[in-house]
């Protein structure tokens, strides 16, 4: 059969190849080529393997070549297969070079191309640039730096993951819930944490409530066959079954109008934030249990949703606008609701766990972000993202985005490393020469920095989480479960990765010039954010191969959202402050009774009375680091948060900070402290939490 007749019929795609490996074995020409190119027009430097052709089987067995953490640089053209034109071939790595053409190593089936849910939201073409920088990374070792400068190199281990045995991800995660007493009854009884954790149960909607039932179940099946029968509390117990009538227990803000929220048809572009999502999806779920993801092929950026928030008067809050006490909070409520979004899919997420490693405890590349921080806070208190970081990024953009092909185009390989070693051992004295580093070193750098953190900046107990996005049903689902999973972030992580997605918006924002695209962008970072330290020896070439197109639309989605992925849904807040409603309760309830024992219980006002000048329609505002300590502001329907900074301002010359540097603040009542968003709306707030106090001062982030 001639290539011309095989390709006119309908063929199975069985992986594809970089021609960069392929051409000194199979000995196509340019100009073979390019014969292709009328039937298939492509921008490809590779090709798809079809089964009817059996002459490209032999050597690589694809273009998806891996490499150990031990592989070194040694070629100074290394760089030319990504630096050459589209149209032209790249040069052929040296034999040997690749772990996959070693007689030592295991050859893997070839994986066969399928497309997964998110293919067609990315422009098949553009994923070349994905395969090219894998094998930029794979060719590199990704090892340009590590065992440099610092001097703790040689104790640089690579990630592990533990897969838990049967019950442990159960009880890990009952456990990260605060919820350990419901399966070992063996644990210290703390009246305290006791009555936390019926606050915090008394508060879930049914499908959290469900998420939990379903672990307390399994680990107690679970420990049932491990031991003879021990006690531990029944499930039934735990949470009172409605009665017959009575619907299950929803938040007051929430269901105010939630269930015609939910249930009736909402615009697409609107995310409702006052309803739970594992509700929503429930919803969804019950609603069009036919129906499959299907998406418009080949779309374009401009054809995601263009999502917005539904109006909330009591205005949005971002993450940082909270107290780590209730931020707590936050933060085992959303673990609860993102198992509960996911389980409404039947998505079982297999949680691994890291297990501790040496890394090197210095320097600047495979450093922990967590010791970097350190370091860098001795430096400069409050310091949230690691200098290096920041550094590279404000290098990049001084030298102008407007750089063709800028983040996709490597530095060279060699410079790359002397680079890296010459920052190890300067940076900090600050004589390194800023001015000899070339923007797309600079990049390089700034990738490098990324893969060699000795725990992926994704975590290793979430990253599967990332990836499972993508099963969801809806794109909306998707962007629900990356809110939920960014908040689940350690703040590091959390605070890193938000530096990285605002410079790559930049980097889009000039994509007239540089030609670099949200898909651009997305395809060529997915490799670089989600293959960590030894990624590549614990996955099979058709798990790789699948999870291209799922990476990039995950970190598509990140930087697309990045605006509406850092707040924290109102569902949650609510949550949040019935939790401190509830606990409010309980302490007014016991100091009742001690001030009664003691009989001064008309000593003094209860501390949470409204004051009066509340009840007439005005707010006492505070501002205790001023020369103007306070003033009183009449509370009308259009007052927002922003206009009593303003006024404040116009009522104190002598202050020197900026307007934006300064927030006014909600503290006490039903919320421990929040900065509050400008376009609050102080009325409805104020009815929302009348007994909390109002207090402007500088931000504190």
């Amino acid at each position: 059969m001639s290539r011309q007749q095989q390709q006119s019929q309908g063929v199975v795609l069985t992986g594809y190849h970089s021609n960069a490996e392929l051409l000194p074995k199979t000995g196509p020409s340019c100009a073979s080529a390019q014969d292709h190119e009328p039937l298939v027009p492509s921008r490809r430097t590779g090709h798809y393997t079809v089964q009817q052709n059996q002459t490209t089987q032999h050597g690589d067995s694809s273009g998806l070549s891996t490499t150990n953490s031990a592989t070194k640089v040694t070629s100074t053209d290394l760089p030319s297969v990504l630096t050459c034109p589209r149209s032209q071939p790249s040069s052929s790595p040296k034999p040997g070079s690749s772990p996959r053409h070693s007689p030592n190593s295991r050859s893997r089936p070839r994986p066969p191309c399928q497309r997964c849910n998110s293919q067609d939201s990315l422009d098949e073409l553009e994923m070349d640039d994905y395969w090219k920088e894998v094998e930029n990374i794979t060719r590199s070792g990704g090892e340009a730096g590590r065992g440099e400068g610092g001097g703790e190199g040689e104790i640089q281990e690579e990630e592990q993951q533990k897969i838990p045995e049967e019950g442990e991800q159960e009880e890990a995660w009952l456990t990260e819930a605060g919820l350990a007493r419901l399966f070992d009854d063996s644990l210290a009884a703390d009246q305290a944490q006791e009555e936390d954790n019926a606050v915090f149960l008394s508060t879930l909607t049914r499908s959290q409530v469900a998420a939990v039932e379903r672990r307390v179940t399994s680990l107690q099946q679970t420990l049932l066959r491990r031991r003879n029968r021990q006690h531990v509390p029944d499930v039934r117990d735990i949470f009172r079954p409605p009665e017959k009538d009575e619907e299950p227990r929803k938040l007051k803000e929430g269901s105010e109008n939630g269930q015609k929220d939910v249930t009736s048809a909402e615009a697409e572009t609107e995310l409702n934030v006052e309803v739970a999502f594992s509700e929503q999806a429930l919803t969804y779920r019950d609603n069009h249990q036919m129906l499959k993801v299907t998406t418009s092929p080949n779309s374009p950026d401009d054809k995601l949703p263009n999502f917005k928030l539904l109006r909330d008067k009591t205005g949005q809050t971002r993450i940082g606008d909270l107290s780590p006490l209730d931020m707590k909070k936050v933060r085992r409520l959303v673990l609860v609701e993102s198992t509960a979004l996911f389980d409404t899919a039947g998505i079982d997420l297999k949680a691994h766990k890291a297990v501790k490693v040496k890394t090197k405890e210095s320097g600047l590349f495979g450093v922990p972000l967590a010791t970097l921080l350190d370091q860098d806070q001795r430096r400069a208190a409050g310091s949230k993202v690691p200098f290096i970081l920041q550094r590279l990024v404000s290098h990049i953009e001084e030298e102008g985005l407007d750089t063709e092909g800028l983040l996709r185009i490597p530095g060279a390989a060699i410079r790359v490393k002397s680079l890296c070693q010459e920052l190890e051992s300067s940076f900090y004295d600050g004589v390194f020469q800023w001015e000899q580093l070339k923007q797309h070193d600079a990049a390089s750098l700034l990738k490098l920095f990324i893969r060699e953190l000795p725990h992926p900046l994704l975590t290793v107990e979430y990253l599967n989480a990332f990836i499972a996005v993508n099963k969801l049903p809806t794109k909306k689902q998707q962007l629900q479960a990356l809110n939920l999973l960014v908040l689940l972030l350690p703040e590091a992580n959390r605070d890193t990765l938000k530096a990285l997605v605002e410079f790559f918006q930049r980097v889009i924002d000039h994509q007239a010039k540089n030609k670099m695209t949200l898909n651009n962008v997305s395809v060529v970072m997915a490799p670089n954010i989600f293959m960590f330290k030894g990624f590549r020896s614990k996955v099979t070439e058709q798990q790789e191969f699948s999870m291209a197109t799922s990476t990039a639309n995950i970190v598509r989605l990140l930087i697309r959202y990045q605006n509406l992925l850092w707040t924290i849904p109102k569902f949650i807040m609510t949550q949040v402050r019935h939790q401190n409603m509830e606990s409010h309760r309980k302490q007014n309830k016991e100091r009742a009774v001690r001030k009664l024992l003691k009989k001064i219980t008309t000593d003094k006002p209860s501390d949470k009375a409204v004051p009066e000048e509340s009840s007439q329609g005005f707010i006492r505002v505070q501002a205790p680091q001023f020369s103007k300590v306070s003033m009183a502001v009449q509370l009308t329907g259009e007052l927002q948060a922003a206009d009593v900074l303003i006024r404040f301002l116009s009522q104190d010359s002598s202050v020197a900070v900026k307007p934006e540097e300064m927030c006014l603040y909600e503290i006490g009542g039903n919320i421990k402290e929040r900065c509050l968003d400008g376009e609050t709306y102080m009325k409805d707030l104020f009815q929302l939490n009348p007994t909390a106090e109002w207090v402007i001062r500088a931000v504190q982030r």
